[in-house]
């Protein structure tokens, strides 16, 4: 076992955050982004995820026909999404679909939208069908660490509408116990709050509350993994017994 001591700021690092209204980005720099791919050199997301983003696509045979249509964004782009949004489609319809400044994953580099090739996507709804390709990198995600982060019926929690074609990066563990128990990533802190967990020999993944400036977390030997969850406390990934 050994001993490591999180400084309260750590609680907003680490690929775990959860960005929402409620609980908006305290840091604005994003990990180090690549693009997604050489087709796309614009559209730039963390760089694991990237890696992680093709070789799920490429699972799929989405190759020709998975596009991504927008990954990192910085505040002043975010600000300017939100303002023409706002301006053409109204306050109702912008709320839904459209996080305000701030409080929108895509700042982290740790978000995708994808759309299903055609002449013309919509940039704020953009086509990813349940079937064909799409379907199948769907099916695949949480095996490389996606999760379909605003999900229909938790419209409540996350406070966005149901975003089919909108993929968070968590982490593969995470992500797998995430779509196998029916949760949002609103709902994963209370749940992992409820005891260790772990997938069938897979890593252990548990959650310290942060104590304070700051908080002491005990580890077993091996690989270990701990990310803040911009909220209350630590998740903690061991590839060993936990703690």
């Amino acid at each position: 076992m050994k001993t490591v001591i999180c400084k309260k700021s750590q609680l907003f690092e680490g690929p775990l955050l959860l960005v929402n209204r409620r609980h908006p980005l305290q840091k604005t720099a994003a990990g180090e982004l690549s693009p997604v791919n050489e087709n796309h050199p614009e559209i730039l997301v963390e760089r694991q995820m990237a890696r992680l983003l093709s070789a799920c696509i490429q699972a799929a045979g989405g190759e020709r026909e998975i596009i991504p249509v927008s990954g990192w964004r910085s505040h002043a782009d975010q600000q300017r999404i939100w303002n023409e949004t706002l301006a053409e489609e109204g306050e109702a319809f912008t709320r839904q679909y459209v996080a305000p400044p701030g409080c929108s994953e895509h700042q982290t580099g740790l978000a995708i939208d994808l759309g299903k090739a055609a002449p013309s996507i919509d940039f704020i709804r953009p086509d990813f069908p349940d079937e064909g390709v799409c379907g199948t990198f769907r099916r695949l995600a949480a095996r490389y660490g996606f999760i379909e982060r605003y999900a229909q019926g938790k419209e409540a929690l996350t406070g966005i509408a149901h975003e089919p074609w909108h993929f968070r990066y968590v982490g593969a563990p995470h992500a797998q116990l995430i779509k196998e128990n029916g949760l949002c990533l609103e709902e994963y802190s209370a749940f992992l709050r409820q005891g260790p967990q772990r997938l069938p020999a897979g890593p252990w993944v548990f959650y310290v509350p942060c104590a304070g400036g700051e908080t002491e977390i005990e580890l077993p030997d091996g690989c270990c993994q701990i990310s803040g969850d911009n909220a209350e406390g630590f998740i903690v990934t061991a590839w060993g017994n936990p703690a």
